[in-house]
């Protein structure tokens, strides 16, 4: 399914251009080596673009004889066809003999004797190096290109005097030759095409390899492959296992290698997701801005995305034209010379924006004004990974964490326990915005879908008909520790620092001696009307409480986060009420005295 949905995303960009057709891969060329028509080198033109370091090499539609392009093994007899790497061209290395004989032997296998006059010219430039290197020497001593091409791994082609292609491989030789290679030889293996069905076509012995993938081998790696003879079935070796044809095997891998290379991949740990939609989907431009870190140079974009997902339910974009185009998530992780396939995802547009609107809805929260308005992926897990370093973040928590977003259900368990264990570590912020949210967006997307009359879901804000132990438990924490700033204004530790751990996981032990503190700390305010408001939210919250639990499970632990949270972020959001109210309870205080 996973194949046959990237080929039918190459039929896609084919019909308008944007992908290589059969036969040819996407590449770039360096250098262009002008010959005579004897094999002479005359003159090198630098094709790349840009300055400096930067230069990149100038794209071009490659040859793509034998579905090798771009790969090279340590064999050094697998040349590309007219063009390759300045180690094949000019023979450097210890294997130089063994790379230009097989430049040449790539030409006579693929286009055989021919009397085209380009062809026929860059045999021979190579057949005298072959025998004479100084017959390289115009290159490798060159005044400002002998660095880089000596180098090896810069990309080389040829021009010839006087014919008329731009570069060899241009011919029409070329074109014949690979459309020969597309239908097949008398040597192909014929079978059935696993993909489209079709029967009598030559099947690829082995596919080419997929490029791109964070963590697997540069030079490549296979999502088909057989190399072992566990793997044989029936006597049939390599992906002869799996029959794809030749032309099939090629049309995938560069629809795959394409969405590798563009803007339409996202990186969740070890995992490197691509996506697609069966037509054009503004959803499918946007996809990587809902979980992305947005560009410092604009940092509003990703918010207007997704601020434009989240108002979609209400203008019907992702609806009206998305109920039936369907989507597709693939998550792809390396496994040595293989790719894995972590991730497979189908729905249509509308059904993937439902489920990332509720995961948004999910993790709104009340915060600070200098917070992002949303978080990306990396910024959530970043801030619960330990001493908040990137390096750290747990590589199948990332996926898995994804996986959940996407398919819309529970999060991981290991999301909530590596939360909290990070709070409880982290002794001078303890509960950020970033954590508070995640926590209340795993807790509520939890009790979705295992119910429970004990709990309810949380709200953004401060609520104080919640009827979890935990929550209340927390926001008494926050207000004890409130009372202690406000008594001891100068204090650098707060009972957080040294309590929050003991109160989160087993309040027994604490709260009765915190409790006993903060008469002290009360008795130290001048503001009479002060302690009144602190007394009536004490009363307001031990209403709440039978008794202090010995223990607190992770879903009341994480309860406990968000009611310290919301608690917190209530006595910083609500400091005009509270004059008000410190003002009416001054007034309440004369009037009694009076009476």
């Amino acid at each position: 399914m996973i194949l046959h949905a990237l080929k039918e995303y190459y039929d896609r960009k084919a019909v308008i251009g944007e992908i290589a057709p059969d036969g040819w891969i996407g590449g770039g060329i360096d250098f262009l080596f002008e010959l005579e028509r004897d094999g002479q080198l005359c003159d090198i033109a630098d094709l790349r673009e840009g300055t400096g370091k930067k230069k990149q090499p100038r794209p071009f539609q490659l040859p793509n004889i034998g579905n090798q392009a771009l790969k090279h093994t340590n064999s050094g007899t697998d040349a590309n066809l007219l063009w390759d790497n300045a180690k094949f061209v000019l023979g450097l290395g210890p294997k130089g003999d063994l790379h230009l004989q097989s430049m040449i032997d790539t030409i006579d296998q693929w286009l055989g004797p021919t009397d085209d006059a380009s062809v026929v010219a860059v045999r021979a430039f190579l057949e005298q190096g072959l025998k004479d290197r100084n017959h390289f020497k115009l290159a490798m001593e060159h005044s400002e290109y002998g660095e880089p091409l000596g180098t090896g791994s810069v990309r080389v082609s040829f021009r010839v005097k006087e014919t008329p292609y731009p570069i060899v491989f241009q011919s029409p030789i070329v074109a014949s030759a690979l459309e020969r290679e597309e239908e097949g030889t008398d040597h192909s293996v014929i079978a059935t095409c696993l993909i489209t069905g079709e029967q009598n076509v030559a099947v690829a012995i082995t596919h080419p390899v997929i490029k791109g993938i964070r963590g697997a081998q540069s030079a490549g790696a296979s999502i088909v492959s057989f190399n072992e003879e566990a793997f044989t079935s029936y006597g049939k070796k390599q992906s002869l296992n799996a029959p794809v044809s030749k032309k099939v095997a090629t049309q995938y891998t560069k629809a795959l290698n394409m969405l590798l290379e563009s803007k339409q991949k996202l990186n969740a740990g070890d995992m490197s997701i691509v996506y697609w939609a069966e037509k054009e989907s503004d959803f499918e431009s946007e996809f990587s801005a809902f979980f992305e870190e947005p560009p410092k140079d604009n940092p509003d974009i990703g918010t207007e995305k997704i601020n434009a997902l989240l108002q979609s339910v209400h203008s019907g974009a992702y609806v009206e034209d998305s109920s039936k185009t369907r989507f597709y998530i693939v998550g792809l992780s390396p496994n040595m010379a293989r790719i894995s396939i972590r991730l497979w995802q189908i729905a249509t547009v509308s059904e993937f924006a439902t489920r990332i609107r509720q995961y948004f809805e999910d993790l709104a929260i009340t915060k600070p004004a200098k917070e992002p308005e949303y978080y990306s992926i990396w910024r959530i897990l970043v801030n619960i990974a330990v001493q908040d370093k990137s390096e750290n973040i747990p590589p199948n928590l990332a996926g898995e964490f994804m996986r959940s977003i996407l398919e819309g259900t529970p999060y991981p368990v290991t999301l909530l326990q590596a939360a909290l264990r990070r709070i409880r570590s982290d002794t001078e912020y303890r509960v950020k915005p970033v954590r508070a949210a995640l926590i209340k967006g795993y807790l509520n997307r939890y009790l979705r879908f295992y119910p429970n009359q004990s709990y309810k879901e949380v709200g953004i804000v401060l609520d104080t008909h919640q009827t979890s132990i935990g929550y209340h438990l927390g926001r008494l924490f926050a207000v004890l520790e409130k009372i202690q700033e406000e008594a001891n204004p100068t204090i650098k530790a707060t009972i957080r620092e040294r309590f929050y751990g003991a109160a989160c996981t087993t309040p027994v032990t604490v709260f009765s001696n915190l409790l006993r503190l903060k008469n002290h700390h009360l008795a130290k305010l001048d503001s009479k009307g002060r302690v009144v408001s602190f007394e009536k939210l004490l009363m307001e919250i031990m209403g709440k409480l039978k008794n202090f639990p010995a223990h607190l499970n992770l879903q009341e632990q994480g309860m406990f986060a968000l009611g310290y949270y919301h608690q917190r972020q209530d006595f910083f959001t609500s400091k005009k009420a509270e004059a008000a109210d410190n003002a009416d309870s001054e007034t309440m205080i004369k009037e009694e005295e009076r009476a």
